[in-house]
This record gives C-alpha cells, structure tokens and sequence, in this order.
C-alpha cells in the first residue's frame, strides 16, 4: 500500500483522542541516520495564519538532537494493532541500539525526512519556533511541580504542517 496526499482541510481527526489516547511518533532525521520518540502530549491548530503542530521533547530524549539538528520532522499515527512498537519506542532509546529495528517498523524516506510504511496517517512538519518551557512562566504552580520534579523542562517545538498522507 502506498500513501496519498490530501489536503489539511481534508483531516478528519480528534486531535485529543489521536494524540492523547492512540499516540504518535516524533521522527527526525534522513534514512542513514534518524531516530523516533512515542509522544501523547501535543497538539495541532493555527497560528501565525499556519497550519501548525505543536509538539513536547525533554532534554534528555534522544530524538531532541535530531529534530534540533534537521529542518523538518513528522508525526505519524498508527492503527492499534501498533501500539506495543510505540510503548517500546517511547521507553527504548535510540542511543543504546536500533530500536526502530526492534520495534519492527519500516523507516522511509517522505518529503526531506523519515516516515514509517506502517503508518495510517503522516504530517510532515517545518519547525517554525522552539524554546524552553520555563518555570517562571508557570501560572498553575502545582502543574510545574507534578509534571517536572526533576526540572527537565520541555522544548516546545512549533511546526508547519506542510504536507498530510493518508494510506490508500
């Protein structure tokens, strides 16, 4: 099966459900070298008159270096029959082995970065903005405690969704 491009306005997704329930893949990189991260936190919207994809990476995730270092990254969504390969990607890291091989998926070449063949749904995405969650900023002063006690603070990355491919 191959993919098929369609319009962003073609999209018939939940957002909370596809990011937050049936998760997604952070991939960056070309095909000799790349890496991926599972993510349940994001999200997809509009801004500065762009389609956009807002997306979360601690500083110690291996797969920061690659979308730091390259110009476009993809999200991909997967069908559930994949939900063990995005638990093991999300608890593996790519810096102790090949775990996309292990995972059992199948890295391709999309549009200058990497998808996998076994994705339902790809976005290719242009990083526009980065920066550093910061403490100070925090108004919910519980939320900053719960979710970062050992002060890893999230880069927030925010992405052109240039291009979307569905599996024919």
């Amino acid at each position: 099966m191959a993919f098929v491009e369609i319009a962003i306005n073609e999209l018939q997704i939940n957002p909370f459900t596809k990011i937050g329930k049936e998760w997604t893949l952070i991939t960056a990189g070309d095909i000799q070298k790349h890496n991926t991260m599972t993510a349940s936190w994001g999200g997809v919207g509009v801004l500065w008159n762009k389609n956009v994809a807002t997306v979360y990476i601690r500083p110690q995730r291996y797969t920061k270096e690659f979308v730091d270092g390259n110009e476009k990254f993809t999200l991909t969504f997967f069908s559930e029959q994949y939900r063990n390969a995005l638990t093991y990607l999300g608890r593996v890291s790519g810096k102790d082995g090949d775990k996309i091989k292990e995972s059992g998926l199948t890295p391709m070449e999309m549009e200058g970065t990497i998808a996998f063949k076994e994705a339902q749904l790809v976005l290719v995405c242009k990083k526009l903005y980065a920066d550093t969650l910061k403490p100070e900023c925090f108004l919910d002063r519980e939320t900053e405690r719960k979710c970062y006690p050992e002060k890893d603070y999230h880069t927030m990355y925010i992405a052109e969704i240039e291009k979307v491919f569905v599996r024919e």
